[in-house]
């Protein structure tokens, strides 16, 4: 209770500063986990579908047909509370030059495919035959793919690899440096056949190691992001069954850190249950897992939270909303809820509950927000995983 407590006076401290609001911009989508915006193309946003679909929103407009539909290849069909399927898209820096996409699915076979695409002659159109595979990663059981990229402010691809799935980490991947499971994997695409790995990553004279890890010791990273001005590093990482996390790491810092999982669950021993070896990273913020809590802080009777999941956001960096600069985003898939705060010094400040401020759904409960998306002037999007596309804004 004094956890709780604690919260509810700094929402209340930081209350009526700022009131934010949502508009839908698109709706009509089938399981959408992502939305990004090519660099240099102002006019068209991309959203993933999970059965391997990539739509456009083109100058505020749905467009009926697709960019690019690799379903034949992903597997399929996605069962609700499947993890599998398309699950990530990243541009190349020069896109507008090479007109190089990446995408991160699992195929039929239950492999995490990496795979680099070109754009046809008609950018609204991806060349899918011009597939060339980067990783193939045999995956033992069906969840905890990870399967976010982004490419850093270093142009280099950093990709979330989970632990490879079931519950526990069985087989202890994550603090397995001969795996690549359980990490951050970080790769130069534009050098080396199928790729080449960067001379300063931290494991790259370890003998056993996996070369391209970047970072380790994580369960299931959902979205990850670089705050765009600082280049500091914000991972959403899914608990077991107790704690979600949000870790963060400066850019300054970054490379080698390993965030303790199994051994460690957010800022608590998992695997030995006490007395474990905590030397590991620890999240700048944990929420946990827990109905009552979550009933407390939502305010509503039965805020359906049952198997709730971090989804790791965004800092704001847009100019539209000038007092939210530096204000770090994130939600709970499972309870619809949206929090923020900021980084000051490596501790999480100014926390605050944004669900019912930023209203999306226009006031009616909306949870399984399966992502957030960031266009290249820093605005930040809202992904419903029941189909819809927010925009967040500033309340009339």
């Amino acid at each position: 209770m004094k956890f709780i407590s604690f919260i509810l006076f700094i929402q209340f401290l930081f209350a009526g500063e700022l009131k934010l609001s949502s508009i839908k911009i698109a709706d009509g989508f089938s399981k959408p986990v992502y939305i990004c915006q090519p660099p240099g193309d102002n006019e068209r946003l991309f959203v993933l579908e999970q059965k391997g679909v990539v739509k456009m929103i083109k100058n505020g407009e749905k467009v009926r047909k697709p960019f690019a539909d690799i379903r034949d290849r992903v597997h399929n069909p996605v069962i609700p509370g499947d993890e599998r399927g398309l699950l990530g898209l990243a541009f190349h820096p020069d896109y507008q030059s090479n007109g190089f996409v990446f995408m991160n699915y699992i195929d039929e076979d239950d492999h995490t495919i990496i795979s680099r695409f070109i754009v046809s002659e008609n950018l609204d159109k991806l060349d899918t035959d011009s597939e060339k595979i980067l990783m193939k990663i045999k995956q033992p059981f069906s969840n905890h793919n990870g399967g976010h990229m982004v490419f850093g402010p270093d142009g280099y691809l950093y990709i979330s690899v989970g632990d490879g799935g079931k519950w526990g980490d069985p087989y202890n991947n994550a603090q397995n440096l001969e795996t690549v499971f359980g990490s951050i994997l970080r790769i130069d695409v534009d050098n080396g056949e199928p790729y080449a790995i960067p001379e300063d990553n931290p494991f790259l004279k370890h003998e056993n190691a996996k070369k391209e890890i970047w970072q380790y010791g994580l369960r299931n990273v959902w979205r990850f992001s670089f705050d765009r001005e600082t280049g500091d590093i914000y991972l959403g990482d899914v608990g077991q069954d107790m704690w979600e996390e949000i870790d963060f790491v400066s850019a300054e810092d970054a490379g080698g850190q390993n965030f303790g999982w199994r051994v460690m669950e957010g800022n608590h021993c998992y695997n030995p249950k006490e007395n474990c070896d905590s030397t590991g990273l620890m999240p700048i913020l944990e929420y946990p897992n827990d109905a009552n809590y979550m009933k407390v802080l939502t305010g509503m009777d039965e805020p359906n939270v049952d198997g709730c999941s971090v989804t790791g956001g965004y800092v704001y960096r847009g100019s539209a909303i000038d007092k939210l600069q530096g204000t770090y985003f994130f939600a709970d898939y499972c309870s619809g809820n949206i929090w923020t705060f900021k980084e000051k010094n490596g501790k999480a400040t100014e926390f605050q509950n944004r669900t019912e401020e930023i209203n999306l759904g226009g006031g009616g409960f909306t949870n399984y927000i399966s992502s957030f998306g960031e266009d290249n002037n820093g605005e930040l999007y809202i992904v419903d995983y029941n189909g819809i596309i927010f925009k967040l804004t500033v309340a009339e």
